[in-house]
């Protein structure tokens, strides 16, 4: 090798890497008082003309600025859309509501109910609430989340009988609030709930989970939150209560951690879902559960009580960080 290459060769190695410069944020409004959609191009009138029609960030974010009132509409965030964040413009997350009401019998099936379907990666949501309100009528989706590095922030999730849809990637919730009746929280993500509320209105169960083999990376982590209900099992039916999950898929995990459990929880804490081989095949734990809920002796005996050590790899930035390194809670405090 000549000297001259050499010397190239030596620049190569040593000369700092170039970081990719990022480009500029873009930021939309989307108001109920803006009535046609073109008196520019930041300004809409509803979400999906903003999802539509905003402009390309390139390898920057858009921010959605979501301002007070009702949406009445579907929302679906496609693939070629990443980087989107929605910001409530509200007080609190009641104040900007998106809402529909289809259900599985009148939409042709669960997977076309959604009130809001995001497919776009690194997608973000703060202050706002999403709702189906078919109410007890079969599966009825608020929300379908298939994007990896998704953050919720103070979002509500309001249904009934599988109210959130955490299909695909990593998610992370933190301060949420997620409310249903039956398989509330489905699907087959590998999502952290972190101080949040998840509130049973009605017997059924909190999660169903969706591996499908053991070695995929996904499953539910409930950390540092606190479960709650309007279920009383001192009130007549002996039935009057519900369960932290039930497998969708046979290699179904779900992981509780500090977390406070209700009166109102079945003692046995999970169900086979009427198939004994689940049982052999399902990952269902807890670590350190509070409240009156909290019976490890009545459990079902092929769930698991962790130790610190055991439970150390669902941490959420263990369970979540990935190859990438990905750190979600540190993402999560700079999201308006």
């Amino acid at each position: 090798m000549s000297c001259k290459a050499i010397a190239a060769l030596f620049l190569l190695v040593t000369l700092p890497a170039v970081a990719q410069k990022k480009d500029p944020d873009v930021h939309v409004d989307v108001r109920p008082d803006v009535k046609t959609g073109i008196e520019s191009t930041t300004q809409y009138p509803t979400i999906q003309m903003a999802m539509d029609h905003a402009p390309d960030a390139g390898t920057g974010r858009v921010y959605v600025h979501i301002y007070p009132g009702v949406y009445h509409e579907r929302v679906i965030v496609t693939q070629n859309r990443p980087r989107m964040t929605w910001i409530g413009m509200g007080s609190t997350p009641s104040d900007v509501v998106i809402t529909n009401s289809l259900n599985a019998r009148t939409a042709g099936g669960t997977f076309f109910t959604e009130t809001v379907e995001i497919n776009g990666p690194e997608f973000e949501a703060s202050n706002l609430t999403i709702e189906n309100t078919a109410g007890n009528t079969g599966q009825a989706v608020a929300a379908a989340v298939r994007s990896d590095k998704a953050i919720f922030k103070h979002v509500r999730f309001l249904g009934h009988q599988d109210t959130l849809f955490a299909d695909y990637g990593r998610q992370y919730y933190t301060a949420c609030y997620i409310a249903g009746g039956v398989d509330f929280i489905f699907g087959n993500a590998t999502a952290v709930f972190d101080h949040s509320e998840l509130h049973a209105l009605a017997p059924g169960f909190l999660t169903a989970q969706s591996r499908i083999k053991p070695t995929e990376t996904t499953g539910y982590v409930i950390a540092n939150s606190r479960v709650t209900t309007d279920l009383d099992p001192n009130a007549g039916s002996p039935h009057n209560t519900f369960g932290l999950g039930r497998p969708w898929r046979p290699y179904s995990r779900v992981v509780f951690l500090n977390t406070e459990l209700p009166a109102g929880l079945d003692p046995a804490g999970w169900n086979n879902w009427s198939k004994t081989s689940n049982e052999s095949t399902a990952y269902y734990a807890e670590f350190h559960s509070t409240g009156p809920g909290a019976n490890p002796s009545a459990r079902v005996p092929w769930s698991y009580q962790l130790t610190a050590a055991e439970a150390r790899p669902f941490a959420p930035l263990n369970f979540l960080r990935g190859p990438d390194h990905w750190n979600p809670e540190r993402e999560a405090t700079n999201i308006p």
